[in-house]
């Protein structure tokens, strides 16, 4: 989703970024604005073209190079965007604007994401107040799995600007311990992601078709021993399925070129740990269970029929892929605070975005609903007890309160007319959470165990009565459970074929946008205007405020060099001045009107020191100009 250019500038005091400024027409800045309308309108041709244009007509402007980065990143060209935002920082190493840019363009770039980091790092230090600058710290953060520094970072952006709507949804997503699809990759690795994917394809279709041909092979083996007098054939076929392992095994080895990264890559990819450790163990449970297979049709008289240990083993190779798959379903809709990931969705509601992920989280907690009405049908079969059953009542009441604490309100409606399925899948699951309670209620007055008949009910018409309850309470619960099943796999197939987002945590994506405001990468850069350049550079008392170890201090710069034109001031100031813009780079800088002293001019801005050149550059947050008094009452513009 490209962030919306929409928004108030932020040249030292809020203003529309749409007004022109009163430099004259055709000036770098006006092009400029006119890059912004074209990004708006999602024209990055057009918009690159003025971006261009601003360029020619003033090279040292950050401005102009930060949104010809931001145009050529929405054409793809993540190579060359992160040529413009580098000249960018490099016009204004002390912009938390230019070292934003940098930090989005590099990250898109492989291999780069420690560069990004450290970018977005320094913009959170020049600007902790910025929210933009701390998103994009937790962005960094969030696609490499740290979820816990992603939240933080997500909350003190909120902190800033509590209507932050990129913030809220990567914070819910943080919150939901998501991950992005490529999670085997780490974004810090040098290693290209094309090659770690093909790597992790390769492993992936090599354990796939390993545990398909040997299920296939046990299902045809088992048949062939039906046969009278083929059991010892059946038996030797199936043995010799396993040197056919070796073609597959061979394929894909040649197809793996980064060996170095498979062990990492294991590490950051459970599910693919899982399936490739399920290769080696259906073949081990595989050659027992064709060495063990029994001759079929198996007596069944005095108890016998299927060796356990046989039907354990052939169940494992045959239903592997399937258990792997519900288990893995289960898993996830119990990983990270769904709720209040959906609150935080619902505080950005106006962004598709938010209202996708919404959708998707009353899904995950919808699964974590079914789970736990399956759970107590299953404890209350196993110990042949009712208070497991009649304790589903609690999911109800779950749901209502999951409901209030996710803040959905009137948001709900508006999910539920979206996804009719999803509707369906809450109204069965409240039929089967009341179906199973009825059934455990007439257990406790019957007596009677689950799943019994009413027929086989003795006693009074009551006592049957309650019987029927169970029974058919017990069915109608199952049902509308198995239903609710039913109703995910038709969604899941319905995204699927329509190639839409499916009810399951890997179609969470991540947010980008900036609500009304314009986008910190894209705001103006703070420009000086005659009188105040020509004051820095002729005055002889100028004077850099800076923040000490006992407090503020003052000292009296020895000259100052020059002034860009973008309005960075390029000083020569003592040792001490370098050591605190080390440890805090926020700086003023004060000078006054060299003909008749009429007014002052202070600079506040952000100091970095240029060892090569020997001087320190301070790039301007905001100026502020002022008149001396005398005769009249001196005022401030």
């Amino acid at each position: 989703m490209r962030p919306a250019l929409r928004g108030r500038g932020d040249a030292g005091a809020p203003g529309p970024p749409a007004r022109k400024p009163a430099a004259g027409p055709g000036t770098a800045r006006e092009w400029c604005v006119t890059a912004i309308a074209r990004l708006d309108a999602d024209r990055p041709e057009t918009a690159l073209q003025a971006a261009r244009e601003a360029i020619r007509r003033d090279p040292s402007l950050d401005w102009a190079h930060r949104l010809a980065s931001l145009a050529l990143e929405r054409l793809g060209r993540d190579t060359d965007a992160v040529v413009s935002a580098e000249q960018a920082v490099r016009l204004a190493p002390g912009a938390w604007t230019a070292r934003l840019r940098l930090g989005g363009a590099l990250r898109r770039v492989p291999g780069r994401w420690r560069e990004a980091s450290a970018q977005a790092a320094r913009a959170v230090w020049f600007a902790p107040g910025e929210p933009d600058a701390h998103v994009l710290a937790g962005d960094l953060a969030l696609v490499r799995g740290e979820h816990r520094r992603a939240a933080g970072a997500y909350r003190t952006a909120l902190r800033a600007a509590h209507d932050h709507p990129g913030a809220r949804i990567n914070l819910g997503l943080a919150l939901l311990r998501w991950e992005r699809r490529r999670t085997h990759h780490d974004p810090a690795w040098t290693a290209d992601p094309k090659d770690t994917g093909r790597t992790r394809r390769a492993l992936a279709v090599w354990s796939r078709q390993v545990r398909l041909l040997l299920a296939v092979a046990l299902c045809a083996a088992a048949a062939l021993a039906h046969w009278p007098g083929h059991h010892a054939q059946a038996r030797f076929a199936g043995v010799a399925v396993l040197l056919l392992v070796l073609a597959p095994t061979v394929r894909q080895a040649r197809r793996v070129r980064l060996w170095s990264h498979v062990p990492r890559m294991l590490a950051r990819d459970v599910w693919l740990t899982v399936s490739v450790a399920l290769a080696p163990l259906t073949v081990a449970a595989y050659a027992a269970a064709v060495l063990t297979l029994p001759a079929f049709p198996v007596a069944t008289s005095a108890g016998s029929g299927p060796d356990p240990l046989w039907a354990g083993l052939s169940g494992l190779v045959v239903f592997n892929g399937p258990a792997v798959m519900t288990l893995r379903l289960l898993a996830e809709a119990w990983r990270g605070r769904p709720v209040r990931a959906v609150a935080e969705f619902a505080a950005a509601m106006s962004e598709r975005t938010a209202r996708r992920d919404a959708d998707i989280g009353v899904w995950i907690i919808t699964m974590r609903a079914w789970s736990l009405v399956l759970l107590g049908a299953a404890a209350a079969l196993t110990i042949s007890a009712p208070w497991p059953v009649a304790g589903v009542l609690a999911v109800p009441a779950g749901l209502a309160v999951a409901r209030r604490r996710a803040r959905l309100g009137g948001h709900l409606r508006e999910i539920l007319a979206a996804d009719r399925l999803l509707g369906l899948a809450l109204l069965l699951l409240f039929a089967a959470s009341a179906a199973l309670a009825a059934a455990g209620v007439g257990m406790t007055v019957s007596g009677s165990p689950p799943g019994s008949l009413p027929g086989s009910l003795p006693g009074s018409p009551a006592v049957s009565l309650s019987g029927a309850v169970v029974v058919w309470g017990w069915r109608a619960g199952a049902g509308a459970l198995g239903a609710v099943v039913v109703v995910f796999g038709v969604r899941a197939a319905w995204a699927w074929w329509r190639g839409a987002p499916g009810p399951w945590r890997g179609a969470l994506i991540m947010g980008a946008g900036c609500g009304g405001r314009l986008p910190g990468d894209a705001r103006p850069s703070v420009g000086l205007s005659d009188e105040v350049r020509r004051a820095f550079v002729s005055s002889r008392s100028v004077v850099l405020s800076y923040a000490g170890d006992g407090g503020p201090r003052a000292l009296a710069v020895g000259a100052v060099t020059s002034v860009g034109s973008g309005g960075e001031l390029r000083l020569i100031v003592a040792d001490e001045a370098w050591q605190a813009a080390e440890r805090d780079p926020k700086v003023a800088v004060f000078a006054a009107d060299p003909a008749g002293r009429r007014f002052w001019a202070e600079v506040r801005g952000i100091a970095v020191g240029d060892p090569a050149a020997e001087i320190l550059r301070v790039t301007p947050e905001q100026v502020i100009v002022g008149e001396y008094p005398g005769r009249h009452q001196g005022r401030r513009r």
